[in-house]
């Protein structure tokens, strides 16, 4: 599209995103969002057991449950469908979900898209540390009380933050983090996973469950000059920890499972989009989302030769 019809800093983002991709630099920011105040352990109450902390997240999830339902009765953000929902139907306890982060309110689409299928009907959060100490507004009042789990730069926090997510996860609760870090904009390809969500999966002893939200554009373009969005969340096969390994064996398998899982989908999904394409003509292309491709890497740990389709990690080989 003409980036000249972009407003200048969404431009200038977009550009940003182009260099790093070209520079692999996939897990940097990309937003010029100023310097965010440390995160202190008295200003953070992760597991709610301050009364005035129970009443705040009660309110500002209500507002935004409401806020967010009109923005997609609206149509100004679009939830084209869920896939896979019966990956859900098996749990019976706490999960860690991992998905492609390219919008603050991404994980709204996630909720909305999964909140009768979640086994206490909440979703956690995980969010960077300016989210929740320097973003102002309504949004920022979101970002504080909205379930969320802030990341931080204090080693103190950190600790208290681990802690939480642990026993979040342990009681069966779902918790959502994006292991590719950073966000960026608008983009559509998935980027390479940090650990992090692996261990504390493998520590709490609970599977992560892979999603991947596609995108299209809308007709419509909104307030920088950008095609809205319209979104479809994939919830793919969830991953459980081998109880054999050490947890960071564990979790380095998991993650490349999930890394291989997400790049069969891309696959399938591109072959069957190519066919569909060719069955109705170029017109077709318009309407469909653009399925990117996932760099091929190492072969996960436990797969067997080309076209057995059985792992030892529980993912269909395709590689």
């Amino acid at each position: 599209m003409d980036l000249n019809n972009v407003a200048p800093d969404r431009r200038e983002v977009l550009e940003k995103i182009a260099l790093y991709e070209r520079q692999r630099r996939f897990d940097e920011d990309v937003e010029n969002d100023p310097p965010a105040p440390v995160l202190l352990p008295d200003r953070v109450d992760y597991l709610n057991k301050k009364l005035k902390s129970r009443i705040a997240t009660g309110i500002s999830n209500f507002i935004a449950d409401h806020y967010f339902t009109r923005l997609i009765k609206k149509d100004v953000l679009i939830i084209d469908g869920v896939e896979g929902k019966e990956n859900l139907a098996a749990l019976k306890g706490g999960a860690m979900i991992t998905c492609n982060h390219f919008s603050p309110f991404d994980n709204y689409v996630i909720y909305k898209s999964i909140e009768k299928e979640l086994p206490k009907g909440k979703l956690y959060k995980v969010i960077r540390e300016g989210n929740y100490t320097n973003f102002p507004g309504l949004y920022g009042f979101f970002f504080k009380h909205c379930n969320t789990l802030p990341l931080s730069s204090n080693p103190r926090t950190m600790i208290n933050f681990l802690s939480a997510v642990n026993v979040l996860l342990t009681r069966g609760e779902t918790v959502l983090l994006y292991p590719e870090q950073a966000m960026w904009w608008n983009y559509r390809k998935p980027r390479p996973l940090k650990l992090g969500a692996f261990k504390m999966a493998c520590r709490a002893g609970v599977p992560v469950v892979p999603m991947f939200i596609t995108m299209r554009d809308d007709e419509r373009l909104d307030g920088s000059g950008y095609p809205v969005q319209r979104h479809t969340l994939h919830v793919l096969d969830p991953i459980y920890p081998d109880k054999t390994l050490s947890e960071r064996a564990a979790a380095e398998r998991m993650k490349e499972t999930n890394y291989h899982l997400l790049g069969h989908f891309l696959r399938i999904c591109s072959l069957l989009l190519a066919k569909t394409r060719q069955n109705h003509g170029l017109d077709w292309q318009d309407h469909q989302p653009d399925f990117p491709s996932l760099p091929r890497g190492p072969r996960h740990p436990g797969a067997h030769p080309s076209g057995c389709g059985s792992c030892r990690c529980g993912a269909r080989c395709s590689v």
